[in-house]
């Protein structure tokens, strides 16, 4: 094994312990960012979510991932692949009632009070790593990956094992932030709020969109769809300063300290927002694809 191949495989170890005890420590954080508990962006449509609501468009990201699925009356079994809370899980429970719901996460905070909610629902989160599940090849119609597999830094294999639990003909739905050039490729100031988001989010790092479209090819999806949703999701990134503000005085006026945790939270998002406007550089998209028909 070369000595940059160990580099990677101790950086990659190192992140991924770092993101478990970020989620650990902060998850109950979000609740301040989503009653629902949605750990992710939102999307906006005029006239039909709210842009004063942030759940409003959080939720309407769920409805727009859960669409391109292609969900009908027969049987669903869903996988969401870095659940989080679960909230994602829960908004397809209620809008289909042929789902069955699995979700996966690291974090034992996340697995616990996930399970709390989905109480009394077809669902439940197990503690696996999305990279190597131990879910049996060709099990699932449906899986999602919002916003998580940017913690293994879009990896080939967070694909392969999407491709492995999937049925021949089921459906991948990511919606994440992806780079639209290489990292050697951005200006300075792009660089800098990248490696920033990086650190802060326990990011191993973030991919090309071009990227994920060829891999998924590769791995063999077809029916690849690569969506530039960047100026849906900007309304709700606008929310960030103002969650941060209102987070922070809420913390402040029961005097209670902020965690380290809940700190490189704050950051990430200040740092996302920035990011955010680097638009020649970054930007949010949905990727759908379907499993081929044939085994592999």
């Amino acid at each position: 094994m070369s000595t940059q191949t160990l580099y990677y495989n101790n950086h990659s170890e190192q992140n991924r312990i770092e993101m478990v005890d970020f989620y650990n420590e902060a998850t109950e954080d979000y609740e301040f960012w989503s009653n629902d508990y949605n750990m992710h962006f939102g999307y906006f449509i005029p006239f039909k979510t709210n842009v004063f609501k942030r759940d409003s468009m959080l939720n309407e990201m769920n409805t727009q991932v859960l669409k391109r699925l292609h969900i009908g009356k027969q049987k669903n079994r869903l996988v969401d692949l870095g659940c989080g809370m679960g909230g994602t899980m829960r908004h397809a429970l209620k809008r289909y009632k042929s789902i069955i719901a699995y979700g996966v996460t690291l974090s034992d905070f996340q697995v616990k009070q996930g399970n709390e909610l989905l109480k009394g629902k077809n669902g439940i989160i197990l503690k696996e790593n999305y990279n190597n599940t131990s879910f049996q090849s060709n099990s699932f119609d449906s899986a999602v990956a919002v916003e998580s597999f940017c913690h293994s830094g879009h990896s080939y294999s967070s694909l392969k094992e999407a491709y492995r639990v999937l049925k021949p003909g089921g459906r991948l739905v990511i919606a994440d932030a992806f780079l639209k050039k290489e990292n050697n490729k951005l200006c300075r100031g792009s660089k800098y709020s990248y490696k920033k988001l990086c650190d802060n989010w326990s990011l191993e790092k973030l991919e090309t969109h071009t990227y994920i479209q060829k891999s998924l090819k590769e791995i063999g999806f077809k029916d690849i769809t690569v969506e530039d949703v960047s100026f849906r999701v900007a309304p709700s990134v606008l929310h960030v300063p103002f969650a941060i503000t209102g987070f922070i005085l809420g913390k402040l006026l029961r005097l209670k300290s902020i965690k380290k945790e809940s700190l490189h939270n704050l950051k990430g998002s200040f740092y996302a927002l920035l990011t955010g406007l680097h638009m020649k550089s970054f930007g949010y998209y949905i990727i759908s694809a379907t499993k081929s028909n044939t085994y592999n």
